[in-house]
């Protein structure tokens, strides 16, 4: 579709940047005058301040959520021969970072009312060679700590999150980062806390493996020209550091915006429920931090999800699929040996999930214009079944 089609869009990043410009720009004028573009005074100051916001103690700044994700499975010592527990209704870059360490990952379903990982079907593939399990919260909902935690203790496995998508998001008194070993985040721009291009950061109570971490992502070295591991070059640079910590104080408001919009959603699609439009779950109340805000577009529905996507996007609407093809059935992964048939749940949801416009400053307005939409979209259609 023409963007000058487009009346509300999926995610408006103008909405944040505007009002704080200013502030953004002297930030980076001041990075600027200092000269200290790799690993300066910016990226120290944000990674203990992003760790002291997640409840944790130590952060390390790389250059995408996926070498977070990588990186940080390297540093906790998992790699070859072992097996790692994922969803396999994630993003692709949960399970490419356990194949880069060399591990073997082990997908499971997902909970059809939440999306997140099914905890009964992670214990059922538990082996001796399973070392982690890699709990992904998914739409900035957690996986449940208090499960987690029980699992990890009943099999003696490690948890590394996986919170890109779940800055600040809170569960059974837990933050997000703070639960297991460590965890990996990105700051991709439309993310809740995003960056003017790519970036990630592992945070972990643990020093070795922050010091590691440091290791990791600079070539390997412990002092300069001193390679003491095969690291890689994965530094977050001090200009996205200096824009994400002069953000980081408004993320608590972002958030709490966002759990407003899905709130509203929640009560302005209540009448559409009857006609197959059900939300995910919330099972964090205001701990939710809403990434995304997905419906589910179910059996009773009398429209499919693509069709319905394609009359909002004609209506000038944009929404995304997150995600349309889980894991175990993209292309570049039949290597691994799963089929169709082998995720039912994960595989349902892949054809009725679509994401609406959310982001903070969607204004009730254009909440209720969705909402209005999809209803109206419903009743023609049901009006051309009756005519029938």
């Amino acid at each position: 579709m023409n963007k000058r089609a487009i009346r509300i869009p999926f995610v408006d990043l103008n909405l944040q940047h505007q009002p704080i410009q200013t502030q953004l720009e002297q930030a980076i004028q001041a990075v600027l005058k200092q000269g200290d573009f790799i690993l300066g005074e910016a990226l120290s100051n944000f990674e203990a301040a992003f760790a002291a916001a997640s409840g944790t103690e130590y952060g390390v700044g790389v250059a995408s959520g996926t070498d977070a994700i990588a990186l940080g499975l390297e540093a906790c010592n998992i790699g070859t021969g072992d097996e790692v527990i994922l969803p396999t209704n994630t993003f692709i870059a949960t399970l490419i970072g356990v194949l880069r360490v060399g591990a073997k990952p082990i997908l499971v379903d997902c909970d059809p009312q939440t999306a997140l990982i099914d905890l009964e079907a992670a214990a059922k593939v538990v082996t001796p060679r399973t070392k982690a399990i890699i709990p992904v919260h998914l739409y900035g909902q957690m996986v449940s700590p208090r499960q987690l935690l029980d699992f990890a203790d009943t099999y003696k496995l490690l948890i590394f999150e996986d919170a890109a998508q779940a800055h600040l998001a809170e569960r059974d008194g837990y933050r997000a980062g703070s639960v297991g070993i460590a965890a990996a985040f990105s700051f991709y721009p439309s993310k809740n806390l995003g960056a003017f291009g790519d970036g990630g950061m592992v945070v972990t109570r643990d020093p070795d493996i922050a010091q590691k971490m440091v290791r990791l992502r600079n070539y390997g070295t412990s002092q300069k020209y001193f390679h003491v591991e095969a690291g890689t070059n994965s530094r977050l640079d001090t200009l996205q550091a200096a824009v994400l910590l002069e953000k980081l104080p408004y993320l608590p408001k972002w958030n709490s915006d966002r759990l407003s919009i899905a709130q509203q959603y929640d009560l302005e699609l209540l009448p559409s429920a009857s006609a197959g439009i059900i939300p995910m779950q919330n099972q964090s109340d205001a701990g939710h931090v809403y990434h995304l805000y997905v419906i589910k577009v179910d059996e009773s529905c009398p429209l499919t999800r693509q069709q319905i996507q394609d009359k909002l996007t004609a209506e000038g609407i944009q929404t995304g699929i997150h995600y349309p093809i889980p894991c175990h059935l993209q292309p570049a992964f039949t290597n691994l040996g799963y089929q169709l048939g082998d995720f039912p749940q994960a595989e349902k949801l892949a054809k009725q999930i679509l994401s609406l416009p959310m982001y903070p400053g969607l204004s009730n307005s254009q909440i209720q214009e969705v909402v209005a939409a999809i209803a109206s979209i419903l009743s023609s259609e049901q009006q051309q079944l009756l005519c029938i």
